[in-house]
């Protein structure tokens, strides 16, 4: 499996990614907002664009659809309650459904909602896992909730699913907010220092060769996976008075995921 990650240096900080079979030179194109990059990714790799997959129905990740088909063919996948939003869709997806990219490239489809209830991230079970998440997870953060989704269910997402993943897992997500999210998990944990270590490692990157993460860093750095941490807890119980002494992890991650609405 050989994975291009291409910036799209937009106002919305977005990451599109192309993913190719080595032997029939087939590719996916996951959320190609940036058709002319991912297009010209394609062209000087030598590679054939034959599917486009949304991970949800946000125009920020499916604007470059009718590009894309209109020069390659392309057939549409995506969730498959998201057919309504998502114009010419060709092949609903669910949990468990696989993507077939040429001979060599299989890849997982999981159900997550929460940042939309039509959402998929695709998992590839390779030497290196790796998920691609679309805006349900970021490097240290999560997506919000505000259009189309529940935080009930992203909590769900994280912990029914995401939290059960390899520690190898690399993390691609569909935007760049690395810097802010880690100023956000260190504004709620303060002593995390593996996050004040790679926040002083990513500033200034270059987003063209973007840090990698994995699910092992996620679970360092990440503050909506460090729901049982003393101090996330403890810092926020003088943010929210109410919060019981010692809150279930649902709680915690509600709760966060409120405060990060308007951080």
């Amino acid at each position: 499996m050989i994975v291009r990650q291409i910036w799209t240096a937009n106002a919305y900080r977005n990451f599109n990614y192309l993913i190719a079979c080595a032997e029939t030179g087939e590719a996916l194109a996951i959320d190609p907002l940036d058709h002319e990059k991912c297009l010209r990714a394609a062209r000087d790799a030598g590679w054939t664009i034959t599917q486009i997959l949304n991970t949800h129905e946000h125009r920020d990740h499916t604007g470059g659809n009718d590009a894309v088909v209109a020069r390659t063919g392309a057939r549409i996948l995506a969730h498959r309650n998201a057919g309504d939003a998502i114009p010419g869709m060709a092949r609903g997806l669910g949990a468990g459904d696989v993507v077939k990219v040429g001979r060599t490239v299989e890849l997982e489809v999981l159900d997550t909602p929460g940042h939309t209830m039509s959402h998929v991230c695709l998992l590839a079970h390779a030497d290196a896992p790796a998920l691609f998440c679309g805006d349900t997870l970021f490097n240290a953060g999560a997506g919000n909730c505000h259009n189309g989704g529940h935080p009930a269910q992203l909590y769900e997402t994280f912990a029914g699913q995401l939290a059960r993943l390899p520690d190898a897992t690399l993390v691609y997500p569909g935007h760049d907010y690395s810097e802010n999210n880690l100023r956000f998990t260190l504004d709620r944990e303060p002593d995390n220092r593996a996050a004040a270590a790679l926040l002083a490692r990513l500033q200034g990157q270059d987003p063209d060769h973007a840090y990698v993460s994995t699910l092992a860093v996620e679970r360092e750095v990440n503050t909506f996976f460090r729901l049982t941490s003393p101090a996330v807890i403890r810092r926020l119980r003088a943010a929210f008075p109410d919060l019981p002494e010692h809150p279930d992890p649902r709680t915690v991650f509600l709760r966060l995921r409120e405060l990060r609405n308007s951080w």
